[in-house]
């Protein structure tokens, strides 16, 4: 097995942390990395190589719905935001999340 990193996340959770970044409101690529970073007290951290490319996954999914704009530091950025369908996705997921970290703590707690 590979070597993991603290803060590496689980294949299959970013997406996850994108749209619940979302649902809070319309944010650009920089700007939900830093709430995944501060709402995780630090402990998760996304790499550029990771976010961009899930972002336009989303998108393509049709998740997530964008549009350019300028960002608090007067940049030009593209600024994402949640659709119905990401929302209604979000809920799945966080339904999986919930029953896959529940089964893995009972899990932890045997012999």
């Amino acid at each position: 097995m590979g070597e993991s990193k603290e803060g590496d996340l689980l294949q299959g959770t970013l997406d996850m942390l994108i749209l619940k970044a979302l649902a809070r409101g319309r944010r650009h690529g920089y700007s939900i990395a830093e709430w995944i970073a501060a709402s995780s007290d630090d402990a998760l951290r996304v790499e550029e190589g990771a976010l961009y490319p899930a972002l336009h996954r989303l998108e393509l999914k049709g998740w997530l719905g964008s549009d350019w704009g300028v960002s608090e530091n007067n940049r030009r950025a593209k600024f994402y935001r949640l659709l119905p369908s990401g929302r209604k996705a979000l809920t799945a997921e966080a339904g999986r999340w919930k029953r896959m970290s529940s089964a893995i703590a009972r899990i932890m707690r045997t012999a």
